[in-house]
């Protein structure tokens, strides 16, 4: 690539749905939205191609100039420890994995083979959500179960998000003029999928999220760290199956299960500011006690603190969570600048100038990182 530039970007929704569409933003800035019926991904897929070359609306010619493509991954288990060319050995590991990511892997997948069949013979490349955090010690990523179950079925801590973390925390160190490699640093990634992840000397050494994306903060709908015993008390109590128990704790809970109002943080705002919702204040504090509480654990990991980033959607667009995560949290040496803070939109420090940790906002770019690995394997271009 000779820049970084975005020339398109869009995705479908709905997809396999009534009413599934592709949203298709051009360079210029001009969105285009397309309807129909798109009911798999091979025809989500040829549909995407055709707009990206259509003579109107699209950004290339031909498809004969594109030259790879990169694929985010979500679960990579043990074996990928960075990105890799897709081949068919790879793509055996990445099924071995669907029993423990039985909602990514499998879609995942499909948009590989459909890559296959429609751009014949492109160099393909698997970004894996979980490689970045194949570092954590054993200490770290290991369950407090019998041995034996990890042996048998890989049950551990994974951790997801790695992406991101690894953009963040890279790109605020380049921002600050730092060593990536001297730095402690803890990454906030907040959206409707949330996690926290404490980065040593360049390496992740834990993770929020565990041997799913469920566990750790309170999120969106995920109910985050919870008793085992809670979740066979309510199996019991109503008288609900495996299945109907795991749909409860991913799609019913966390705050939008807390707050009554909404998944959307900023409709749970909202509702605590201007209608004095009392179930909606008590899941703002909730999501803020939570974060904070692993950022201090996390600092007691690393023997220390010198960034501390606030990235995703939340992250980058709630001063209001910001401030409530970063209160009260000055004794560690974290003092948030209250003004800098309000309003902040963009990427940079928001922490006080004597503050001895640097407090920033550095917006996510997932798929830059995806670009610039697709680039240096297939290309043996350094990043």
């Amino acid at each position: 690539m000779t820049s970084h530039t975005v020339i398109a970007k869009g995705g479908i929704e709905k997809l396999g749905m009534k009413g599934s569409f592709l949203k298709h933003v051009r360079q210029d800035g001009q969105v285009v939205v397309f309807e129909g019926e798109i009911m798999d991904h091979k025809i989500g897929i040829e549909y995407i191609l055709g707009v990206l070359t259509s003579p109107k609306y699209g950004c290339l010619k031909s498809l004969q100039e594109l030259d790879s493509i990169g694929h985010r991954v979500v679960h990579g288990g043990e074996r990928f420890h960075s990105s890799v060319l897709l081949t068919e050995d790879v793509l055996a590991e990445v099924t071995k994995c669907i029993d423990i990511a039985p909602l990514h892997n499998p879609p995942n997948l499909k948009g590989i083979r459909a890559m296959e069949e429609l751009i014949p013979g492109i160099p393909q490349v698997g970004v894996f959500d979980t490689a970045f955090h194949q570092t954590m010690e054993p200490k770290a990523y290991m369950y407090g179960i019998p041995y034996a179950l990890y042996k048998k079925y890989g049950i551990r801590r994974y951790g997801f998000h790695g992406t991101s973390h690894r953009y963040v925390t890279k790109h605020a160190c380049e921002l600050l003029g730092v060593d990536y490699q001297t730095q402690k640093i803890i990454s906030c990634h907040l959206g409707n999928g949330a996690s926290v992840a404490a980065i040593k000397n360049g390496q992740s050494v834990d993770t929020s999220m565990g041997f799913t994306p469920v566990e750790g903060l309170i999120m969106g709908t995920r109910c985050g760290d919870l008793d085992v015993g809670v979740v066979q008390y309510i199996i019991e109590k109503e008288e609900i199956g495996i299945k109907t128990a795991n749909t409860l704790f991913n799609k019913h809970s966390g705050m939008l299960g807390i707050s009554g109002v909404s998944s959307d943080m900023r409709e749970i705002e909202m509702a605590a500011t201007n209608n004095g919702d009392e179930r909606a204040r008590l899941a703002l504090d909730m999501y803020n006690y939570r974060v904070k509480k692993y950022i201090g654990s996390y600092i007691a990991a690393m023997g220390g603190l010198d960034i501390l980033i606030m990235t995703g959607g939340i992250g980058e667009n709630s001063d209001t969570t910001r401030e409530g995560i970063c209160s009260e949290l000055e004794f560690l040496g974290i003092s948030l600048d209250h003004q800098k803070n309000k309003g902040f939109r963009s990427e940079g420090i928001i922490s006080t100038p004597d503050s001895k940790v640097k407090i920033m906002v550095i917006p996510t770019d997932e798929e830059l990182v995806i670009a610039l690995d697709t680039e240096e394997i297939v290309f043996g271009h350094k990043k």
